[in-house]
């Protein structure tokens, strides 16, 4: 065990970051309404004092080498590899993912994996010039403190995205998690901050009060935001006033394109967790599949016997791999999306009546075939777990589909040949393609959104050079 590291019990972490009896903020399990626990509620006055305390202390940790930022990020990973069941439970409770499938303990495990690739990737000095005429590098210097406002969707690991490239980059980070998911995102920095130097990671539970005070503190040298596109754009205009530098990953509405040689069975399983990883909250889940007429039949039965063996419900119940939607107004949201569907015209081929008696915010996985490209629940995301298969019959109309929104985060092509399937990639408008799979993120392959999907790398040494400031230096 590393030292000052300690694995605690479910009860002991909840105790060590919930608020007291009858303050702060009460949340429930999306699955059954049980109440969580408290989360303290940090006021702008808290957020002055932990942004004095992050600039305090990011001048010491600056100072040190890679190599042993590097060394406290692998301790922070231990950390959390001895507490990850605890944390898998603390997550499926709040968030209401289950804890198996590529849910809570896959979450869990993701932020480990995340942490130790950021404290592994070499950040070297770059050559430019080195000639007669002089010499020339490219040095990566620390920006200074990090605000950092998080999602509810993927709570540990995105903030793991922001956390671990910025503070191995030699800033410190205050961070504020979404209000729907804040326990799990203190329980996170609680267990990370057991071997990291104080002040280094600060995490403030509040409402979007604190996130605008975020954005616009003169303390703060960068923002980093994962969510809405509505909320980037309030985002940017909140830090033009000092400047900002921003990293922004913003909504997608990801398409997909199986092309005419694609084998319908063999990519169900793939199709189907494209669209339905998280119970479809995920930012670059696929969210729309344009099906050429020839395989359209047989996409959809093959999509129907996958949904139909995927059980859905609480999430501590082992046999689950999907849950509910996190929050009442996502629920309204999807619901909304398929009553469009349905009134469009759309043939439902497995859900889309959810029971009005049942506990928690649990919407039945569906399908839905036979819709127009403009219907709402094509052209608007969903984010939740209802995809529509739309028909082709031309290929040129289906890239004219998928690139014909203002969101550019993921898509991805599906078919055997795989250099036709990479021509039709190249003609997509996403900062990633991919082909023969859906939202496959790897922590050494940068990702990031075109268009109104944001802006800004993470992942990969390229995503440590976004929680830099490069500097030249010149002989």
């Amino acid at each position: 065990m590393t030292q000052n590291q300690t694995t605690l019990t479910y009860e002991e972490l909840l105790a060590a970051i919930s608020a007291p009896e009858g303050q702060g903020a009460e949340l429930k399990d999306p699955a059954t309404g049980a109440v969580v626990g408290r989360a303290p509620q940090a006021s702008t006055a808290d957020l002055d004092a932990a942004v004095e305390k992050a600039r305090a202390a990011q001048k010491e940790w600056a100072k040190l080498s890679h190599a042993e930022r590097s060394e406290h990020l692998n301790r922070a990973a231990d950390a959390i590899e001895a507490n990850a069941e605890t944390l898998a439970e603390l997550l499926s409770r709040e968030q209401g993912k289950p804890l198996n499938g590529p849910n809570a303990r896959f979450e869990v495990g993701g932020c480990s994996a995340w942490t130790r690739a950021n404290a592994a990737f070499p950040v070297e000095p770059e050559v430019l010039v080195d000639d007669e005429s002089g010499h020339a590098e490219l040095h990566w210097t620390p920006i200074g403190v990090v605000g950092a406002i998080g999602p509810w969707n993927w709570p540990m690991m995105i903030s793991i995205w922001q956390i671990a490239p910025a503070l191995r980059m030699g800033n410190t980070v205050v961070l504020k998690p979404s209000e729907y998911t804040p326990l799990s995102v203190l329980g996170l920095a609680h267990v990370m901050n057991q071997v990291l130097p104080e002040g280094v990671l600060q995490v403030l539970a509040g409402d979007g009060e604190l996130g605008r005070a975020i954005t616009s503190h003169d303390g703060i040298d960068k923002v980093t935001f994962t969510g809405s596109v509505e909320t980037g754009k309030a985002i940017m205009r909140s830090a033009a006033d000092d400047l900002k530098r921003l990293t922004l990953e913003l909504g997608g509405n990801d398409a997909g394109i199986v092309l005419e040689d694609a084998d319908p069975k063999a990519l169900a399983e793939g199709l189907f967790w494209g669209a339905f990883i998280n119970t479809g909250q995920t930012c670059a889940a696929l969210k729309r599949l344009y099906v050429p007429d020839s395989l359209y039949d047989a996409v959809c039965e093959a999509l129907v016997e996958v949904a139909q063996k995927m059980p859905m419900g609480v999430g501590l119940e082992e046999e689950n791999v999907l849950g509910p939607l996190q929050n009442k107004a996502q629920w309204e949201i999807v619901d909304r999306l398929v009553r469009a569907a349905k009134d469009g015209g759309g043939r439902v081929l497995v859900g889309g009546d959810p029971d009005p008696d049942q506990d928690g915010y649990f919407y039945p996985t569906t399908l839905v075939a036979d819709l127009d490209n403009d219907n709402p629940l094509v052209a608007e995301e969903q984010f939740g777990p209802a995809l529509p298969i739309i028909r082709y019959t031309d290929l040129d109309q289906a890239i004219e589909w998928a690139n014909g929104l203002e969101v550019g985060l993921g898509s991805s092509v599906w078919g055997t040949d795989l250099d036709a399937a990479a021509e039709v990639a190249a003609r997509l408008e996403a900062g990633t393609t991919w082909i023969n799979k859906h939202g496959a993120i790897d922590p050494r392959v940068p990702f990031g959104g075109v268009k109104q999907s944001g802006f800004g790398l993470e992942f990969g040494v390229e995503g440590l050079k976004q929680m830099a400031l490069p500097k030249v230096i010149s002989r």
